[in-house]
């Protein structure tokens, strides 16, 4: 082999380098340009889905407030009156875990509640959010938030047939939610 066709060969490999080096250089520029240009318009977006969820869960409310110190917490408010206080939770279902936002009135009782994430059974552990399980837990305290599979029991909340996973976390995320509302405010 001559000295010539090795310096080609190490040549060619060199502006390989080179152009994989420069079109992944002018790619980052790109992402990061594209990126800087839609944060704030996918920010504001995220505050207004959020908006709409809350407004869901406290129709009357014409504020929802930030609370500070309480990331993620909302204060719901019909001209200057605390409504309710909105506060995100989690718990771990069947399919992982379960993030909710629940609506708590300053007294701790469940106003409202939405699943905004989870990866629970289609058709089973996913009606959590919907009738008639849904009613179950509106206007309980964390005292009556216990599921069960007595269907005499209607003090607490009865399990979804083929969901108990679900139904139990789905009732534990809400239950969080509420005793921490009721610890921030002294039940008043």
């Amino acid at each position: 082999m001559s000295a010539g066709h090795n310096d080609d060969k190490n040549n060619s490999i060199f502006k390989i380098a080179l152009n994989l080096t420069m079109a992944c250089f002018v790619s980052g520029i790109i992402i990061a340009g594209v990126y800087f240009t839609t944060a704030d318009a996918a920010l504001e977006k995220a505050a207004e889905l959020k908006t709409v969820a809350m407004k869901a869960l406290v129709q009357e409310a014409n504020k929802f407030e930030p609370i500070e110190g309480k990331e993620g917490w909302f204060k719901a408010e019909k001209d200057g009156k605390i409504l309710a206080y909105v506060v995100p939770s989690e718990s771990k279902g069947y399919g992982g875990v379960i993030r909710l936002l629940v609506a708590v009135s300053s007294d701790g009782k469940v106003l409202n509640y939405d699943i905004t994430g989870h990866n629970e059974t289609p058709g089973l552990g996913d009606k959590a959010n919907q009738e008639p399980f849904k009613s179950q837990l509106i206007g309980k305290t964390a005292k009556n938030l216990t599921v069960v599979k007595d269907p005499s029991d209607k003090e607490n909340v009865q399990a979804m047939t083929g969901a108990t996973i679900s139904s139990k976390a789905v009732t534990n995320g809400v239950k969080k939610a509420v005793e921490e509302v009721v610890e921030f405010t002294g039940g008043k």
